[in-house]
């Protein structure tokens, strides 16, 4: 399953981010509701042993999301994470996350794509599952690399999460107590490599167009559209943009233009 390399690529990207760093950056504050690497990274390491569990083990995901439920809709995950993990942290959590997410890679590489697992809200496919994941380390890993003050370098990996994106354009608006606009938007996007990517029927009056790595920041709330370059034409775009949501769990309002940007580092 391409999706389950595509995963083990981006950690092992955050992961060579991250093997560089002083123990005390693990406590540095991020743009994202004010989460540290080392909350990041309990986060992603929870819920890969979840995605495990789904994959794996029926009776441990449905104990682990019974005991998350409550802290996910009073929007307060680390503080069930941090207990989950006893508290695990620095150099010894990053160690723990970089061993376990190759497990979990090679566990869904094997799987049947179309298994069905189970997960908080509606169950999926392990091949959503395993995306969903490279979904979670990409846009979380994000607000790392901006406190760093670095650019990331994107692959057309994220094509998986453009996927995620566009399929969960009815989830949006579902998670909102909504009906979903109709016509649905065109997408014309432009990859990292150059290819050009598109999506939805072939229209003028409702269209997205732009980079691809922009469209996954809107889409995983790591940017406010306004903060991004994205051409959008339409209310049902517009409509879509403004409260994009590719995860799942209650429905969470983007950042506020200017909130989520890369921290500029001064050199002396």
């Amino acid at each position: 399953m391409k999706q389950a390399e595509d995963f083990k690529c981006e950690s092992g990207r955050l992961e060579s981010l991250l093997s560089s760093v002083d123990e005390s950056d693990f406590d540095r504050k991020t743009a994202f509701r004010g989460w540290s690497a080392n909350e990041i990274l309990r986060h992603l390491h929870v819920w890969n042993l979840a995605a495990y569990f789904a994959l794996t083990d029926e009776a441990a995901i449905t104990e682990l999301l019974k005991e998350a439920t409550p802290f996910v809709t009073a929007l307060r995950l680390p503080v069930f994470e941090s207990a989950y993990l006893e508290g695990l942290s620095g150099k010894v959590l990053f160690r723990r996350w970089a061993e376990f997410y190759r497990k979990l890679a090679d566990a869904y590489a094997a799987a049947d794509p179309s298994q069905r697992v189970m997960w908080a809200g509606p169950g999926m496919s392990a091949r959503s599952s395993i995306t969903a994941r490279q979904m979670e380390t990409w846009a979380h890993g994000q607000a790392i690399y901006d406190e760093l003050g670095l650019e990331r370098q994107n692959t057309d990996d994220i094509q998986n999460i453009v996927i995620l994106g566009v399929n969960t354009y009815g989830w949006t608006f579902a998670n909102r107590g909504r009906a979903a606009p109709e016509p649905r938007p065109r997408g014309v996007l432009t990859a990292p490599s150059g290819a050009l990517w598109e999506f939805g029927d072939d229209q003028d009056k409702e269209r997205i167009e732009g980079d691809a790595v922009d469209f996954c920041q809107v889409v995983t709330q790591v940017r406010n559209v306004k903060d991004t370059a994205l051409a959008i034409t339409g209310p049902n775009a517009t409509a879509w943009m403004e409260a994009a949501q590719c995860f799942a769990g209650p429905p969470v309002d983007p950042p506020g233009p200017g909130i989520r940007r890369m921290r500029t580092v001064c050199i002396e």
